[in-house]
C-alpha cells in the first residue's frame, strides 16, 4: 500500500516488528489460534495471510501447514523483512490488499486479521482476495469490536477522552469495528455461505509499566497520540489510565474480542 493510499491509522504502523509485537503482537498471536480454526484452516491447504504486520498469523498457519504452503502479503517492507527472518520458507511479499501480488484460484483460503480497518478500499480488498482462492475456498476476516471488546484500546481511549474532548479516538469509528459489516463486506463481494462469528482472547502484564510502556513506541494511533503531547499531559494522561486500570500493583489481565465473518468463493 503505497503512503498516500493508506487509511487513516494505517500510516502510524512504521515500528519494528518487534516493537510492533510488544503493543498489539501480544493479542494478535492469541487471536490467530481460533481465527484459523474459524477459517477451517488444516493441514493440506494453501493459504494466504493478507496483510501479515510481522507474522503473527503467519506463525499459526506455518504451524498448522509448514511454510512451504503459506503465503504472506503486506504494504510494510520492515514486516515483510520480519516474516521472512521468522518464518524461512513463506512466500512473502510487499504489496496491497487491493492488488494482492497472486494468480487467481491460487489459495485454498486468504485470511486478513487485524486488517480491513486500515485498508484503503474494504471492497476491493475482498474482491482480491476472493479472486486468489479456488472456487470453493474461504475467505476470512476478523477486527477488533472496538466499542467494547478492545479493552486495552477502549481504556486507553476513554482515559485520553476524560483530559481532552477532542482526542482523535479513531477506534469508536474505525469500520468494521461492529458486529456484521464484515459479513455484508463479503455478500457485496459475491462470497456465499457468509457466516459471522466473535472471537476472544486474553492476555497479562506483570504490571502497569509493563501494560504502559508499549504505548510510547509509537506504535498505532493511540502510540501517535501520546508521541505528540507535551510531557506534562503525557504523565497526566499515564495516572488517568492507572487509575482506569484499578490502580494494579502487580500482574493484571485484559480481555479482547474479534469481530469475524468466514465465505466461500463461488
Amino acid at each position: 500500500m503505497a503512503p498516500g493510499d493508506r487509511a487513516p491509522g494505517a500510516s502510524t504502523f512504521t515500528v519494528s516488528g518487534d516493537v510492533y509485537d510488544r503493543f498489539m503482537g501480544r493479542y494478535s498471536t492469541k487471536l490467530a489460534v481460533p481465527f484459523a480454526d474459524a477459517a477451517g484452516v488444516e493441514p493440506g491447504q494453501t493459504v494466504l495471510d493478507v496483510g501479515s504486520g510481522p507474522g503473527a498469523l503467519t506463525t499459526e498457519l506455518v504451524r498448522r501447514l509448514g511454510a512451504e504452503h503459506v503465503a504472506a502479503v503486506d504494504p510494510a517492507p520492515q514486516f515483510v523483512e520480519a516474516v521472512r527472518e521468522r518464518l524461512p520458507g513463506v512466500d512473502a511479499h510487499a504489496g496491497r490488499a487491493e492488488q494482492l501480488p497472486f494468480p487467481d484460484g491460487r489459495f485454498d483460503a486468504a485470511l486478513a486479521q487485524l486488517v480491513l480497518h486500515f485498508v484503503s478500499d474494504a471492497d476491493e480488498t475482498a474482491r482480491e482476495m476472493r479472486r486468489v482462492v479456488r472456487p470453493g475456498g474461504v475467505v476470512a476476516a476478523c477486527v477488533w469490536d472496538f466499542t467494547s471488546g478492545m479493552r486495552m484500546l477502549r481504556l486507553f481511549w476513554d482515559a485520553a477522552l476524560a483530559l481532552d474532548p477532542d482526542a482523535p479516538d479513531e477506534e469508536r469509528t474505525r469500520p468494521f469495528g461492529r458486529d456484521g459489516e464484515i459479513a455484508e463486506l463479503f455478500e457485496r463481494a459475491g462470497l456465499e455461505d457468509v457466516e459471522r462469528s466473535s472471537l476472544r482472547v486474553e492476555t497479562s502484564y506483570d504490571d502497569f509499566d509493563d501494560f504502559w510502556t508499549p504505548f510510547l513506541s509509537t506504535t498505532g494511533p493511540a502510540g501517535a497520540y501520546i508521541d505528540a503531547l507535551d510531557e506534562q499531559h503525557r504523565e497526566r494522561l499515564r495516572e488517568q489510565l492507572r487509575m482506569a486500570l484499578g490502580s494494579p500493583e502487580g500482574p493484571f489481565t485484559l480481555e479482547a474480542s474479534a469481530w469475524c465473518a468466514t465465505g466461500r468463493a463461488p
